[in-house]
């Protein structure tokens, strides 16, 4: 095991225990509602600290009317590490009942008093959408700035944040290549899935998921492999979508969410070209922006606690066992911490939080969050001859670490990104029911590493979410320098390499005999 994931892990399990498509950010701007009251003027004084900056500068814009979106986070969190340690090894569903219990245990608790207060204010007309959470323990709310000035001084709550709009420009041009007859697809080759294939390991039984545009449900490939049922599919903006079955949004081009999806569980193509990687797992989706591109961090927050308990009930485990991220947040260089306690969550019930790495390269020092926080597994790009992708046009090549050196949040001055995998000229699913050559970028890259993961877990269904991520990080084929670096990471995963080293206690130092499903 490298000193590098040593110290990441470590880091990681210190923090345990106390949006948008891979695309250059837009500005920020922030969700302003009307209501039928006049904006009062900010109150300075106790709880003034506990509003951000940008919040309190949006409070002092607002005209007669208007309300404000933000985020509210309260002080007591759940010790997620502690409930990490506390559970049985082995046994998914305990895990899995056992943190959302005591999520919503905390939650329930600490937003009691702020719940019947807002409830009050709401009907006075001082309050429009409230949504509660407990993945976090906190709240959304859209409301006058006297309010949220008043929620400011309450004594439970921490801070108030932004709910920030994130709006992405299109999609640069795809990179078209030859769409004949290969076979099977060279970027699954580079990362040795045929290998698994032929052993008899295809996916089968593991749930994979993405949050994104969405994903074509009436696609022919991906339709037979959809998961089904009211616990499936969820969009965090319904009325704007369909809330009950799987869709692309019309503005993404090609469909992000579609071609992701299809990278990870797709088949074959009409040309009988083999491009998924586990074509035998299904799949489940949240859709998490807009007709016209745009998300929210409250509809992130929706999603990420969705994917926990699909069907809201603790006692039945039909969380994802694998979980894709092909966005990122905030502004290259940067630790922005909203998701942090989400993915931390994640990680507590079993699931690795697998992140596109960004692609504001080829600069150093242009990492994005969150696949730059310790709880995620951030992937680059690199084509099918091992080269990373410098970037076409205006569209920024991969992004490179190290990390920000001055964030304590985000494992400082460490290597970036994590691991590399293919991602040009990559064959998948498009949202017209047909298939495209996906446009380059570490959006395509990110789901190599999920499909794969995929494939392993269908293998060793019971490795836990460090194994898994220490077997594909200390696995990975070094490729520039020797040792990891700020361009590829620790290299490019190696399917095969980590299945073989798991059956001989290589990868984690640990002897994993009986974890195999019997083929």
């Amino acid at each position: 095991m490298t000193t590098r994931f040593l110290s990441r892990t470590l880091i990681a399990l210190i923090l345990l225990g106390s949006f948008f498509l891979i695309w250059p950010a837009s500005p920020v701007r922030f969700n302003f509602l009307a209501g039928p009251v006049r904006a009062a003027p900010p109150v300075a004084g106790k709880g003034q600290a506990k509003i951000a900056p940008e919040v309190q500068a949006a409070l002092n814009s607002l005209q007669a009317g208007e309300m404000l979106s933000v985020i509210v986070t309260f002080k007591d969190q759940a010790n997620l590490n502690q409930l990490a340690v506390a559970l049985p090894r082995f046994d998914r569903a305990a895990r899995l009942k056992h943190v959302i219990e005591q999520l919503q245990a905390k939650a329930n608790a600490g937003q009691r008093a702020v719940k019947t207060w807002l409830t009050r204010r709401q009907a006075r007309r001082e309050v429009g959408e409230i949504t509660f959470f407990w993945i976090f323990n906190g709240l959304a709310v859209t409301a006058t700035p006297a309010v949220i000035q008043e929620l400011a001084v309450q004594p439970e709550v921490l801070s108030i944040t932004p709910n920030e709009i994130i709006q992405g420009p299109p999609l640069p041009p795809a990179e078209q290549g030859e769409l004949g007859i290969l076979a099977t697809e060279p970027n699954l080759s580079l990362i040795n899935v045929p290998a698994l294939w032929d052993i008899g390991y295809k996916g089968q039984g593991i749930v994979v998921a993405n949050l994104d545009t969405g994903v074509d449900g009436s696609h022919p490939n991906l339709a037979p492999k959809w998961r089904g049922g009211t616990n499936s599919w969820f969009d965090a903006f319904p009325s704007d979508g369909n809330p009950n079955t799987p869709v692309d949004i019309a503005g993404s081009s090609s469909g992000h969410g579609t071609q992701t999806m299809g990278i990870m569980v797709g088949g074959q193509d009409n040309f009988s070209n083999t491009f998924g990687i586990a074509p035998e797992a299904k799949w489940i989706a949240a859709k998490v922006f807009k007709n016209n591109g745009s998300g929210t961090t409250a509809g992130f927050h929706a999603a990420f606690q969705w994917l926990l308990d699909p069907d809201g009930n603790p006692a039945t485990p039909d969380a994802p066992d694998v979980v894709n991220n092909s966005w990122t947040f905030g502004n290259p260089n940067s630790c922005n911490l909203a998701f942090q306690a989400d993915l931390q969550a994640l990680r507590a019930a079993g699931i690795l939080p697998i992140f596109a790495a960004g692609n504001a390269g080829p600069n150093a020092s242009t990492s994005y969050s969150p696949a730059n926080y310790p709880e995620a597994l951030s992937v680059g790009n690199i084509s099918n001859s091992n080269i990373i992708y410098p970037g076409i046009g205006g569209f920024g090549g991969s992004s490179r670490g190290p990390r920000p050196a001055t964030a304590s949040g985000c494992n400082p001055g460490t290597v970036f990104p994590d691991v590399v995998a293919p991602g040009v000229n990559i064959r998948t699913t498009d949202r017209f029911s047909s298939y495209t050559n996906a446009t380059p970028g570490t959006s395509f890259a990110a789901p190599h590493v999920a499909g794969a993961l995929a494939l392993l877990l269908d293998a060793f269904p019971n490795l836990t979410v460090d194994e898994q991520e220490a077997c594909l990080v200390n696995l990975a084929v070094n490729l520039g320098a020797a040792g990891p670096d700020d361009t590829y990471g620790h290299g490019r995963i190696d399917t095969l390499a980590v299945y073989q080293a798991i059956l001989s206690g290589g990868c984690y130092r640990i002897h994993l005999p009986l974890l195999m499903r019997d083929n």
